[in-house]
C-alpha cells in the first residue's frame, strides 16, 4: 500500500502509524509537512518513511477583510502543498490512502491531484458560537466581529468534510461538534497512550539542584501541565488557587509545566499569562514552593506525573489534551474540570475528581481532600489507569483500530497501477 501522511506539524498524531507502516515490508510511506517544522520536530529519520517538506506560507495580510484571514491562510498553505503533490505525482508516487489533518488547509486541492485516493481526515475540531470554547469564559468575552470570524473559519473545514472519504475524531464529544450530515462517516478513535511507557513508578523522583530539593512519591506534590500556560487550559483558575492552597498545605510543592507562548485563545498585548497571573497574586503566596519548569523532555515530564499527589487538569470545552490521558495512565489522581470532553473520560469519584472550572476555592478543597489521605484515593488512581488500558491503550485498542480503518479503506495490493482520469490540472503539473 502507498500511504501519504500530511500534517503541518508532523509527526503530530501520526507518530505511531508512521513507525508501524515504515517498518512493514511492502508499503511506500511518505510524510509531508511544513519544512521548518520537520527540522524542529524530527531529529532523526523514521525508518521506512520518506519525509517531504513544503515552504512556509507568508502571513495572510492581503485581504481587506479580517474575517477572511484564516481562509486566505488555508488557501495559501493548500497551494504550497499542491505544488509538492504535483511533484510527487510526476515522480510516480500515487497514494492509495492519504491520512491528513485538514485544519490548516493542506488538503484543499489534494483530490484534484489524486482523485482516486482514499482520503482520511483527522476531525479534531469544528467551530460553534455556543456549547464549547467560544464565549465560555466571561473574563475573555468575544465580540460580534469574533462571531463573524468564527463562522467563516469553518469554510475550509466544510470543504475538507465534503472531500473526505473517512473521518477520525479522538472523542465522541469532538465528533458531535461536526455537522450532523457528516457525522456518519466520522469514527471515534483516540490517538492512544503507550501504557508500556506511561505507567506508575513508586521510585520516581525529581531533583532541583539549584534549590537543593528532591521530590519523591511520598512528598506532597501538586502538578499542573499545559503545552502553554493560558486561560484555555484553566491556568488563571489554578494560579488564583495557589495562595489559599499553599497556606493550607505548608509542606506542599507545586510543579507547573508549560511554556509562555499561546497555543489557543488570544494573546496579551504585552507579556505572558504567567507574568500576568504571578503579578496578580504577588506577595500572597510562598514562591519558593512553586516551580515553573517550562517545557520538559518527555522522560522528565513522565517523572513529574509519577511523583504527583494531585494532578490538576482544567480546560474550556475544547480539544482534550494528551497530558490528561497520560496523567491517568501514570496513576495520577486527576482533578479535572467539569467540562466536555473531560466528563467523557472521568467519572467523578470513580477514576478522578471533577470541579467547577471557574472555582479556585472548590479546586483547593478538592486538592485538600486528596492530600489529607492520599492512600484513600488509591482505588481512584487504579481505576484511572484501568480506564486508559481498556479504552485508550495505544497497542491494544487505538493503533489496531486506526490500522483497521486505513487498511479496510482500500482493497488495493501494493504495486497496483493507479490511473487518474483526465484533468486540466494534470497537464498543468507537467508544465510548471
Amino acid at each position: 500500500m502507498r500511504l501519504l501522511f500530511i500534517h503541518q506539524n508532523l509527526p503530530g498524531q501520526y507518530r505511531h502509524l508512521l513507525i508501524h507502516y515504515g517498518q512493514q515490508p511492502g508499503h511506500q510511506v511518505v510524510g509531508l509537512a511544513e519544512m521548518k517544522r520537520l527540522r524542529e520536530n524530527i531529529q532523526r529519520p523514521i525508518a521506512g518513511v520518506r519525509l517531504v517538506g513544503y515552504d512556509s506560507p507568508p502571513a495572510a495580510v492581503g485581504t481587506t477583510l479580517a474575517t477572511l484571514r484564516t481562509t486566505e491562510a488555508a488557501v495559501q498553505r493548500g497551494q504550497l502543498v499542491l505544488s509538492v503533490l504535483l511533484k510527487l505525482k510526476k515522480a510516480g508516487f500515487y497514494p492509495d490512502v492519504v491520512y491528513a489533518h485538514p485544519g490548516w488547509g493542506e488538503t484543499l486541492f489534494l483530490k484534484d491531484v489524486f482523485p482516486r485516493c482514499t482520503l482520511i481526515h483527522f476531525c479534531e475540531f469544528y467551530y460553534h458560537t455556543d456549547g464549547q470554547d467560544f464565549n465560555f469564559d466571561p473574563e475573555f468575552p468575544n465580540s460580534a466581529d469574533d462571531v463573524l470570524r468564527l463562522r467563516i473559519r469553518n469554510l475550509h473545514h466544510l470543504m475538507a468534510l465534503e472531500q473526505a472519504d473517512i473521518g477520525i475524531a479522538p472523542t465522541m464529544w469532538q465528533r458531535t461538534r461536526f455537522p450532523a450530515i457528516y457525522q456518519p462517516k466520522i469514527s471515534v478513535v483516540h490517538d492512544g497512550v503507550d501504557t508500556s511507557v506511561v505507567k506508575p513508578d513508586s521510585e520516581a523522583f525529581l531533583k532541583f539542584p539549584h534549590k537543593n530539593l528532591t521530590l519523591r512519591r511520598h512528598d506532597e506534590v501538586i502538578t499542573f501541565v499545559s503545552r502553554n500556560l493560558e486561560p484555555y487550559r484553566g491556568f488563571h483558575t489554578f494560579m488564583r488557587a495557589l495562595p489559599e492552597l499553599l497556606k493550607a498545605r505548608p509542606k506542599a510543592h507545586v510543579i507547573i509545566v508549560g511554556g509562555d507562548d499561546v497555543s489557543y485563545g488570544r494573546r496579551l498585548v504585552k507579556g505572558s499569562y504567567r507574568e500576568k497571573y504571578l503579578a496578580e497574586i504577588n506577595g500572597h503566596f510562598d514562591s519558593s514552593r512553586v516551580h515553573f519548569v517550562g517545557k520538559l523532555p518527555y522522560a522528565t515530564f513522565l517523572r513529574v506525573l509519577q511523583v504527583s499527589t494531585a494532578h490538576v487538569y482544567l480546560t474550556y470545552p475544547f480539544v482534550l489534551s494528551w497530558s490528561m490521558m497520560e496523567a491517568m495512565a501514570a496513576g495520577c489522581l486527576v482533578i479535572g474540570s467539569r467540562t466536555a470532553p473531560v466528563e467523557e473520560v472521568i467519572s467523578d469519584g470513580k477514576n478522578g475528581l471533577l470541579v467547577d472550572f471557574f472555582s479556585p476555592s472548590e479546586l483547593v478543597q478538592t486538592i485538600q481532600r486528596v492530600c489529607d489521605d492520599p492512600t484513600r484515593m488509591q482505588a481512584v488512581r487504579a481505576d484511572a489507569r484501568q480506564t486508559i488500558l481498556e479504552r485508550y491503550d495505544l497497542q491494544t485498542v487505538c493503533l489496531p483500530r486506526q490500522k483497521e480503518l486505513i487498511e479496510s479503506s482500500r482493497d488495493l495490493s501494493p504495486g497496483t497501477p493507479h490511473v487518474a482520469p483526465r484533468n486540466p490540472l494534470m497537464a498543468w503539473s507537467f508544465q510548471h
